[in-house]
């Protein structure tokens, strides 16, 4: 791996990688606020609704690998720049589909919107790369904190541009292309070091003696079901408070305020870790989630929304950021690609599979059997981190 950069231009990048992270969540939001309902409209069948969510996740979960190993052979700077472009082209294609009414189209759209987002999910890993040992967690935290913008943004251009021109929707997706553009001239100012020799080189450890790694698997776990369960919940929850009879205005109000509890913590999880260890972190994650749950069973106001979907954000902050920073320490120099990108695939295959049974599952069993079907894969991640965290306290007690 090649020296940590210096002071003033770590500083410096990671303030550019959080704004082009802010960016991609603006991107991110609108899109999670008018999809299933552009795809409701647009739909054959309303069971599809959320496909347009899927073409998203499917898109990004595709491209993951790929945009890894792009990077590996062009540099981080490109890899962000070429993301903008398919960004770009993702919104243009989404407008159009919503224009001419097609479904299909709007799917399509939104799978090159998910490339982009493939691309951008780097965003944390260049700056883990770029920082010293002890300072991985809170460049990964960061960066990810430019996300709070897209928290305040998403939704409010969501409902500014829902009905902007004369077709619903359809100035809602040209603005993802805007946001692209201005994510794409940010990253062209980005001074990333050269990843080095060891990082080009082909090789490392055989696949399966990384994955069997008790760390790889619990860091794989939590960001891939903390995700998934994230992501289940959150694309359903427009459909789901429409069907309550509650107004676009408050799912709006709902979801940003779950993107702020999404990344607001971000200001100080990294130093969480470092004070108190990152498998506590992730069983608080886990926690959080629980609550979450708990909160969405016992009501269907917009208060319980509120609650349940600002605590899901909070735990998926810890159990991202944590099993981030986890994972960090399960590869070297030369398997990075290979193991980010492996990673993110994971993380967004278990996303893809939440989002297309997201519709099916709110439309044909209700918000309150989506709820309880979150609750095994929460409990998976809080067994999977209390063993290790177990089996470190006695490996300790032994030395």
């Amino acid at each position: 791996m090649s020296a940590p950069a210096p002071a003033a231009n770590l500083g410096r990048n990671i303030g550019l990688l959080a704004f082009c992270q802010a960016l991609l969540l603006c991107n991110g939001v609108t899109l999670i606020a008018v999809n299933g309902l552009a795809g409701l409209r647009l739909a054959p069948t309303p069971a599809l609704a959320t496909l347009t969510v899927t073409g998203y996740v499917v898109g990004t979960a595709l491209t993951t690998l790929p945009a890894s190993y792009f990077m590996r052979r062009f540099g981080r700077r490109n890899g962000f720049m070429f993301g903008g472009l398919l960004g770009i082209l993702g919104g243009i294609v989404s407008s159009t589909a919503v224009v001419i009414g097609s479904f299909w189209l709007l799917c399509l759209g939104t799978l090159f919107a998910g490339t982009y987002n493939a691309f951008g999910q780097q965003y944390r890993f260049a700056a883990a790369d770029m920082a010293p040992p002890d300072w991985k967690a809170k460049a990964i935290s960061f960066t990810l904190a430019g996300g709070i913008l897209g928290g305040f943004v998403g939704p409010a251009v969501g409902q500014w541009t829902r009905d902007l021109w004369p077709v619903q929707f359809a100035a809602t997706y040209a603005m993802l292309s805007v946001f692209a553009v201005v994510a794409l001239l940010i990253a062209s100012r980005l001074k990333i070091p050269d990843m080095g020799a060891a990082a080009q080189a082909h090789g490392g450890r055989p696949w399966p003696e990384i994955a069997r790694q008790p760390a790889f698997v619990v860091a794989v776990l939590a960001a891939a079901l903390g995700y998934g369960t994230m992501n289940l919940l959150m694309a359903a929850t427009p459909l789901a408070m429409d069907i309550c009879g509650l107004p676009f205005g408050d799912a709006a109000f709902v979801l940003q305020w779950h993107v702020i509890g999404m990344y607001a913590p971000s200001f100080f999880t990294g130093a969480l870790i470092r004070r108190y260890g990152v498998l506590n972190l992730l069983l608080v994650g886990a926690a959080l989630l629980f609550g979450c749950v708990g909160i969405a069973l016992s009501g269907e106001s917009l208060m319980h929304f509120w609650w349940a979907l600002l605590l899901l954000g909070i735990g998926w902050n810890f159990l991202y950021i944590g099993g981030t920073s986890l994972l960090t320490e399960t590869y070297r120099p030369e398997e990075r690609a290979k193991v980010q990108g492996s990673n993110d695939f994971i993380v967004f295959g278990v996303q893809a599979v939440s989002s297309v049974s997201a519709g099916a599952l709110i439309l044909g069993s209700g918000w309150r059997t989506l709820n309880l079907l979150a609750i095994p894969g929460v409990a998976l991640i809080a067994l999977a981190a209390a063993i290790l965290w177990l089996a470190r306290r006695r490996s300790v007690a032994a030395a």
